[in-house]
């Protein structure tokens, strides 16, 4: 049984990227599962730290996009919204090129709060960062 709360598509959910963060970093969206939402991020100029390495703060902003997003999905949109709370992020492996790829799964889906799990893996499928969010659900 799926998680969200009406059937969208992923050119709905990428049409959000619009004039966004998203959009300067080309997070994609890839896939709406069951109960996982998908992107891809790439690892190039506009994500790497000096060292050439893929920057925490990108894999943030990857987790947090998800994360943001999947817990809108999960809300009327009419009634609710959904805002972070809290994110932390726990880099395990660099990457210096290529694409990573971020996976969302709820933990807690709850009338006022979600709080999601996401892992980042490279192109290998090695584990790059794991993140947690905490998301509030506002009445609009």
């Amino acid at each position: 049984m799926s998680i969200w709360f009406k059937e969208v598509t992923l050119e709905e959910v990428n049409a959000l990227r619009r004039n966004t963060l998203l959009e300067h970093l080309d997070i994609r969206f890839v896939e709406i599962g069951e109960n996982e939402l998908r992107a891809t991020m790439p690892v190039d100029r506009r994500t790497v730290q000096p060292m050439g390495l893929l920057h925490g703060g990108a894999s943030a902003a990857l987790a947090e996009s998800l994360g943001s997003v999947a817990a809108t999905l999960c809300v009327n949109t009419d009634k609710h919204y959904c805002v972070g709370l809290e994110i932390n992020a726990n880099h395990i492996r660099p990457v210096r090129q290529g694409t990573v790829t971020g996976v969302a799964r709820p933990i807690h889906i709850g009338k006022t709060t979600q709080v999601w799990e996401i892992k980042i893996y490279d192109r290998r499928d090695k584990l790059v960062c794991i993140s947690r969010i905490t998301l509030a659900v506002k009445n609009r």
